[in-house]
C-alpha cells in the first residue's frame, strides 16, 4: 500500500475533508501536518455532517488511526470541543487520535495579538480567521513557544506560562489595550485541559515512523491550499505554515523517501476567502451563481467566499510545487446550469504572457487572465458515479482541464456523499487508491 499526500491546489476550501474521509478505509493512518482550527473540513455521512477543524478526517473511520502531527498549532480548548462534539456521535476519539507532543500550544493572547495586527493603522488586512494561528507561529518560530510537551508538565508549566503571559501583555499595553485575561482562572484552565488530552499524547514521530516500517499506509491530510503557502502562496495573503507536499516532511516527521505520491484536490472552479490577489475571480451574476449554488461560505467562519473561473496557470504552479501525481476535481455539479463557462488559459500583461508565477502581489494585480469559453452542458451531473455517464461536454471540459495543465484527473466529486465520487478507470489515481 501506498503512502500518500492529498493537500489542497488551489486557495483552500477546495473539498479535501470528503476525499480523505472517502479513502481513508484504505489506510491505516491519516495524520494532519500543519495549520490549526482556522481550518475546517466538511464531511457529510448520510444526514450527518462533521465539521472537523484540528483532528483529521480520518477518524470518522472506525478503527482509523488520526494524528495531529508536529506541525500544527494547537488551541486546546478548541481541540477538546471538537473531541467531545465527536464522543457525542459516538466516536471512540479516545482510541483513535493522537496527538504530538511537539505540536505547539495556542493560547487566548495569540487571539489578541491578531486582532493587533489585522487592526493597526497603514497595514492592509490579511483577513485572517482572527482565531491566532499566526501568532503562535510567530512564537514558535522566535523560540519562545509552549508545546504540548511542555504543556503536559505541571511542575514547570506555570513559570512558562507567566513569562509568556508577561511579554503579551507589555506588548497589549503598548497598543493602549488593558489584559482581559484572568491569568490564574487561565493557568487553570490549560491545566485542566492538559489532563483531558494527556492519554492521547505521545511522540508521533516515532508513531508514524514504525508504522511505516511495520508496513502499515499512511495518508498525510493538509489544511488549507497551496496558494496559502508561507513560502510559494500569494504572500503575505496566506497562512503562516507550509500547506505544499513538502510541510508533509517537516510536519510529521516523515522522510519524503517514505512518500509515495501527492495528489491535489481542486474545485472545478475557483474560491478564495480573505484578501489577496484572484486573477480570475467573477464580479458579476455568474460569481453570484456559483457562491449560491456551490453553498460558498466559510465551514468556519461562515465567511462568504469570493468566487471564479477555472484557473489552469496557477494549477501548473501548484503541481509543480508540489509534484502532483493525481487531481480530484471537486463540486463539478456546481457548474450543470451554465451555457458557457470560461476558463483561464494564460496570464498577460500588456502585450506578454506570463510564464511565471509573479512573486510580488504587485505584478499578481496586473494580470490579465486570458480565457478560453467552453460550451456548457446543461444537465445535472448531481450524484453521476461513473465518468462514462457524464455529460460528453463535462468530459470535455475535464479533458480540457488536463490539457492545460499537465495533470491526469484521476477523481471527480459529484456531491457530497462518499458514493459521489467517480474514481477514472486506468488512472494514476486508481491504482493509488484501489483496494
Amino acid at each position: 500500500m501506498h503512502n500518500v499526500i492529498i493537500l489542497g491546489a488551489q486557495w483552500g476550501d477546495e473539498g479535501k475533508g470528503k476525499i480523505v474521509d472517502l479513502f481513508s478505509e484504505r489506510f491505516d493512518i491519516v495524520a494532519r501536518y500543519q495549520g490549526g482550527h482556522n481550518a475546517g473540513h466538511t464531511v457529510k455521512i448520510g444526514d450527518r455532517k462533521f465539521v472537523l477543524k484540528l483532528i483529521p478526517s480520518g477518524i470518522l473511520r472506525p478503527g482509523k488511526r488520526a494524528v495531529i502531527g508536529n506541525g500544527l498549532v494547537v488551541d486546546p480548548a478548541a481541540l477538546v470541543s471538537e473531541i467531545e462534539t465527536l464522543e457525542a456521535a459516538g466516536i471512540d476519539v479516545a482510541s483513535q487520535l493522537r496527538i504530538s507532543n511537539r505540536a505547539q500550544v495556542l493560547f487566548p493572547w495569540h487571539r489578541l495579538l491578531e486582532k493587533i495586527s489585522e487592526d493597526r493603522p497603514g497595514r492592509v488586512s490579511i483577513g485572517t480567521t482572527s482565531r491566532g494561528i499566526g501568532p503562535c507561529y510567530e512564537d514558535k518560530i522566535g523560540r519562545r513557544g509552549v508545546r504540548i510537551a511542555d504543556l503536559l508538565e505541571r511542575d514547570t508549566f506555570p513559570a512558562r506560562f507567566a513569562a509568556l503571559l508577561d511579554e503579551k501583555e507589555t506588548i497589549a499595553r503598548a497598543f493602549g489595550l488593558a489584559p482581559e485575561e484572568d491569568s490564574a482562572a487561565t493557568l487553570a484552565q490549560y491545566a485542566d485541559l492538559a489532563e483531558r488530552i494527556r492519554p492521547m499524547v505521545c511522540d508521533t514521530v516515532r508513531l508514524l515512523n514504525d508504522a511505516i516500517r511495520a508496513g502499515k499506509s499512511v495518508m498525510f491530510e493538509g489544511a488549507q491550499g497551496t496558494m496559502l503557502d508561507i513560502d510559494h502562496g500569494t504572500y503575505p495573503f496566506v497562512t503562516s505554515s507550509s500547506a505544499t507536499a513538502g510541510g508533509a516532511c517537516t510536519g510529521t516527521g516523515v522522510p519524503p523517501t517514505s512518500i509515495h505520491a501527492t495528489v491535489g484536490v481542486s474545485k472545478a472552479y475557483v474560491t478564495r476567502v480573505g484578501a489577496g490577489p484572484f486573477p480570475t475571480e467573477a464580479l458579476d451574476q455568474a460569481g453570484d451563481h456559483i457562491r449560491v449554488r456551490g453553498n460558498e461560505f466559510g465551514s468556519v467562519t461562515g465567511r462568504p467566499r469570493r468566487c471564479g473561473w477555472f484557473d489552469a496557470p496557477l494549477l501548473r504552479y501548484t503541481a509543480m510545487v508540489n509534484g502532483f501525481d493525481s487531481l480530484v476535481v471537486t463540486k463539478l455539479d456546481v457548474l450543470d446550469e451554465l451555457d458557457r463557462i470560461p476558463v483561464c488559459v494564460a496570464y498577460r500583461r500588456g502585450k506578454s504572457e506570463v510564464t511565471e508565477m509573479p512573486p510580488t502581489i504587485r505584478e499578481m494585480e496586473h494580470l490579465e487572465p486570458v480565457y478560453e469559453c467552453l460550451p456548457g452542458w446543461q444537465t445535472s451531473t448531481f450524484g453521476i458515479g461513473r465518468y462514462a455517464d457524464l455529460p460528453a461536454r463535462a468530459r470535455d471540459y475535464l479533458n480540457f482541464m488536463e490539457k492545460h495543465t499537465g495533470v491526469e484527473i484521476g477523481g471527480i466529486s459529484t456531491g457530497p456523499e462518499r458514493n459521489q465520487t467517480i474514481v477514472r478507470p486506468g488512472s494514476r489515481f486508481q491504482q493509488l487508491f484501489q483496494p
